[in-house]
């Protein structure tokens, strides 16, 4: 067995507690595991580390001369790791964009509107169908944005130091197979709906709740629901085996056609996030500008929202709330 930080951390806090019992249960541990645990450590380094006693245990010479060099290697790593955090939301060029974003056509338009004011700069790209993920990599520097979303106006996914600014507002559409019933109105009632089996892409916020929700509202309670990848989605409402729910920037696919609800029950908020110690403001005023930019040219590629804002310009006209 080589030795590991978690070794010496164990060591210390066997030091420090001054028994096994007690360091047992600072660590969460069970005494026999912690003793088992003990013992490997000391056949790594070659000898007892502690001598047992009536009154707890106290260190040999060889566990004073480990502690010793723990005490200055611990801090050192610790140290180490504050620093490579606050090296990685330090303020960053354009030279090189790690973007992060949930599934959907957005997140390609903005690395498209990117690439064209900053040629020169390199883009990485992460998906994730969950927000909370997303903001944990904004708040260990893995990422320095992130497009996200919240259902309706719930609050944006929260992690220390994270700043969120909306880029527009969505109505929720719903997705029907071409030869649906439904597929030819302006717009369907969600009660018409009633009997159908549904599918959408998972999250891990509140919209299958507001969903549901509204469903009841309605006089009904959903059927079953397919939480599942978007083109899991596509062919399962293609081959009419539930109706889709999604944002109204979904693009155009053959074979399916997005409708509005009547009444606007579900909407979807975009939002682009941050560190706020992680980024220059001209930077972040671009990125920011050209996210809102990208969502406006997704939506005038869906002839069933262009046609819906052009019958509610308020509060949704260029995608922004009024």
């Amino acid at each position: 067995m080589e030795l590991e930080l978690r070794h010496l951390r164990t060591v210390r806090a066997i030091a420090d507690a001054g028994s096994l019992t007690r360091a047992a249960t600072a660590l969460g541990l069970a005494q026999p595991a912690l003793s088992a645990q003990l013992k490997r450590i000391e056949r790594a380094l070659g000898g007892a580390l502690f001598v047992r006693g009536r009154h707890g245990v106290r260190a040999t010479a060889l566990g004073e001369l480990v502690l010793e060099r723990s005490r200055i290697v611990l801090p050192a790593v610790t140290e180490l790791q504050q620093e490579a955090a606050r090296f990685a939301r330090a303020p960053r060029t354009a030279r090189h964009l790690r973007l992060g974003g949930t599934h959907g056509p957005l997140l390609g338009a903005l690395v498209d509107r990117l690439a064209g004011v900053a040629p020169e700069a390199r883009m990485t790209t992460c998906t994730s169908w969950s927000e909370r993920e997303l903001a944990g990599q904004l708040s260990d520097g893995r990422l320095d944005f992130a497009l996200a979303g919240t259902c309706g106006s719930a609050a944006p996914p929260g992690a220390e130091g994270l700043v969120w600014r909306e880029v527009a507002v969505d109505p929720v559409f719903v997705m029907v197979p071409g030869g649906h019933p439904l597929a030819g109105r302006p717009e369907v009632d969600l009660t018409d709906l009633a009997g159908e089996e549904w599918a959408c892409v998972p999250g891990d916020g509140c919209f299958g709740d507001c969903f549901t929700a509204s469903c009841a509202r309605a006089g009904f309670t959903p059927r079953r629901m397919y939480e599942t990848d978007t083109a899991s989605l596509v062919h399962l409402v293609r081959v009419g085996r539930a109706v889709g729910l999604c944002r109204a920037t979904f693009p155009t696919t053959p074979g399916i056609v997005t409708r509005p609800l009547t009444g606007t029950p579900l909407a979807w908020r975009h939002l682009l996030g941050w560190h706020g110690a992680a980024h220059l403001p001209d930077l972040t005023a671009t990125v920011l500008t050209e996210a809102r930019t990208a969502h406006a040219d997704v939506a005038a590629g869906s002839d069933s929202y262009t046609a819906w804002l052009s019958a509610h310009p308020v509060p949704y006209a260029g995608g922004r709330p009024g």
